[in-house]
């Protein structure tokens, strides 16, 4: 089991960004949140099986077709057993 943070940095708010990661977490089976920050970037927060979690930060990478992505910062560690429940947008 597998802990990534990541900060994604660009034209990712008001594109439908953080729909489309909820989307792709449930569909991996992912638990975590993804959340705008008064910064203008994204924070995500995702916990699972490490290639499900490879998935997500290559469409983290790219985004939706009308987002623009310069930059994204990752931080990854192993975990022992979740620290979620459930994958959700924050507010």
């Amino acid at each position: 089991m597998h802990h990534l943070t990541f900060k994604i940095h660009g034209e990712v708010q008001g594109v439908n960004f953080r729909y489309n990661i909820d989307k792709l977490a449930h569909e991996l089976g992912l638990v975590g949140y993804v959340k705008n920050l008064p910064d203008g970037t994204v924070n995500l927060v995702a916990e699972g099986e490490e290639e499900a979690l490879k998935k997500l930060l290559e469409y983290c990478k790219i985004g939706p077709s009308w987002a623009s992505v310069s930059r994204l910062e990752e931080k990854w560690k192993d975990i022992s057993g979740k620290m979620f429940e459930e994958f959700k947008i924050e507010y």
